[in-house]
C-alpha cells in the first residue's frame, strides 16, 4: 500500500499543464440591488480572483447595467466562469469580450509623478509619446491622464517608475463591440 496523500481540495490540484490567461467578460444585467453582491459572490464562492470590475447603468428605462470583469484562468476555468454567469437569474447576456475579434477594451488612469530637472522634462516627453494629458501640475509633481489597453497603462506606468511615478488610481477594463451590434 503506498502513501500516497490525497488533496484536500479541488484547489489543492497541480494543473501546471494547463496555461491561465486573462478574459474580459462584459454582462448585461438587471439593475437591482443585490445583483452585484451576487456576482461577486460567485467569484468567491469558487475560488476565482477578479482583476478589474466596473460596473454602471446604461438603459434607465430598460433597468440594465452593464459589468466588466477581468479574470484569470484556464480555458475549462474560463469556460465555467461564463457559465455560470449565464446562469445567474438577472444576467441578460454574456460576452466574453477577449474571444470576440469586434470586441474593444479601453482603461483611463491617472498617474502622479513627482520630480524635477531631467526627470520632469523625461517625464513630459515620454508622456507626449504615450498621448497621455497633463491634468494637474505643480512645481514638484505633474498627473498625467491616459486612456488605453490596460497593456499601455502598464508600459507607461514602467517607464514613470524611475522618474518619479508617485502613485496610479485606474478605472479598470470597459470594454465594447466594433460595428452596429449590441451585447
Amino acid at each position: 500500500m503506498t502513501d500516497t496523500a490525497q488533496p484536500a481540495s479541488v484547489y489543492d490540484l497541480a494543473h501546471a499543464d494547463e496555461v491561465e490567461s486573462l478574459a474580459t467578460f462584459a454582462v448585461l444585467v438587471d439593475n437591482e440591488p443585490g445583483v452585484l453582491h451576487r456576482l461577486v459572490g460567485l467569484f468567491a464562492a469558487r475560488g476565482y480572483n477578479i482583476e478589474s470590475l466596473t460596473v454602471a447603468e446604461t438603459d434607465h428605462n430598460a433597468h440594465t447595467s452593464r459589468v466588466t470583469i477581468v479574470t484569470r484562468g484556464t480555458p475549462q476555468v474560463l469556460a465555467q466562469i461564463e457559465a455560470q454567469l449565464t446562469k445567474m437569474v438577472s444576467t441578460r447576456h454574456v460576452q466574453d469580450v477577449t474571444r470576440d475579434p469586434n470586441g474593444l477594451e479601453r482603461e483611463l488612469a491617472l498617474i502622479k509623478v513627482a520630480g524635477s530637472g531631467a526627470e520632469r522634462v523625461e517625464a513630459l516627453r515620454v508622456a507626449d509619446i504615450f498621448r497621455a494629458r497633463v491634468i494637474d501640475t505643480t512645481h514638484a509633481s505633474f498627473v498625467f491622464e491616459l486612456t488605453g489597453a490596460p497593456s499601455k497603462i502598464d508600459k507607461f506606468a514602467d517607464l514613470m517608475r524611475p522618474l518619479g511615478l508617485v502613485e496610479i488610481s485606474r478605472t479598470g477594463v470597459l470594454s465594447i463591440q466594433r460595428g452596429v451590434e449590441v451585447l
